[in-house]
């Protein structure tokens, strides 16, 4: 496997309501992804609230957890940044911890076009040594990518993979036949949205970069393994055990979705960057526990 392929798993980071990262915490919880046969941590992603710390606070991050790995598992740092500078300061800080690959994404006050997310990328990928995967995450960035951007920046040195947003379960196949008819052989094609991975990967997808497996990871490895060998009933039977949790994420978000999650199982996840708030405590959402029991169960 490449460093963007299987399942990707993307862990919160552990911080208190001044944005101090836990770096005990967020060793503990990546230590705990290394051992459950995740094939890749992705750090400091959109629920890793890479857009909620300052630079500081992301590298200590980034060197926590490449301490905490250890090498077992391939560690991805999210770099994106509003100017191009930082972003770039990002990535040299990172590939000096230790990383083993980036995660971009054209993070913007003002809208970007074409042209700049371009410029942009460009200048970050020739900014180290580390292969880049461009992260398209509409939803959060409010841009998207065409899919001639994505085949132009597919051949761009050191650019080798994208991640792209959730679509109908009947256009992964078109979606990724198109984009390999265009792009180098060796460019990965992944998604997040953890509802899409089942149908992506059976489609052919190269990867899924994982919410719910940064704090569940064993059945988010289970369907990435059924799904990858293309069985397809075990797969719908693993994807039925988790629709609940698939609905929640859709209908809430999971950004404060996981929060909640990691309120019930226990784990030290600090306090969701305000001004979000995480469905915890009083305001615990209704239908999670039984949606994490029923995801759980074998």
């Amino acid at each position: 496997m490449t460093i963007f392929t299987g399942l990707s798993a993307f862990p919160p980071t552990p911080a208190g309501e001044d944005g101090i990262v836990d770096t005990d915490a967020f060793a503990a919880l990546v230590d705990r992804l290394a051992s459950t046969g995740v094939d890749s941590i992705s750090v400091l992603g959109s629920t890793g609230t890479y857009a909620y710390l300052d630079r500081d606070q992301r590298n200590r991050a980034v060197a926590a957890a490449i301490e905490a790995v250890g090498g077992r598992v391939p560690v991805v740092v999210g770099v994106g940044a509003l100017r191009t500078s930082w972003a770039r300061e990002l990535a040299a800080a990172a590939e000096s911890a230790g990383a083993n690959g980036l995660l971009l994404a054209p993070m913007s006050y003002a809208k970007l076009s074409d042209r700049e997310v371009s410029d942009h990328f460009k200048a970050v990928a020739g900014s180290t040594g580390l292969p880049l995967c461009i992260y398209s995450n509409p939803g959060t960035t409010n841009f998207e990518f065409s899919h001639d951007l994505i085949v132009e920046l597919s051949h761009v040195a050191g650019i080798s993979a994208v991640e792209m947003p959730p679509r109908d379960n009947e256009g992964y196949a078109t979606e990724i036949d198109q984009l390999r008819e265009r792009a180098p052989d060796n460019f990965r094609i992944g998604y997040s949205g953890d509802w899409c991975a089942a149908p992506a990967f059976l489609a052919g997808a190269d990867a899924w970069h994982s919410v719910v497996a940064g704090v569940l990871p064993e059945p988010a490895v289970r369907l990435t393994r059924a799904a990858m060998a293309g069985n397809v009933e075990e797969t719908s039977r693993l994807q039925a055990l988790c629709t609940p949790m698939w609905k929640l994420f859709e209908t809430y978000g999971s950004l404060r979705t996981i929060y909640g999650i990691a309120e019930l199982i226990g784990l030290d996840v600090g306090i969701a960057p305000l001004p979000v708030q995480g469905f915890t405590g009083s305001d615990q959402l209704p239908g999670l526990s039984e949606a994490l029991e029923r995801m759980v169960a074998n």
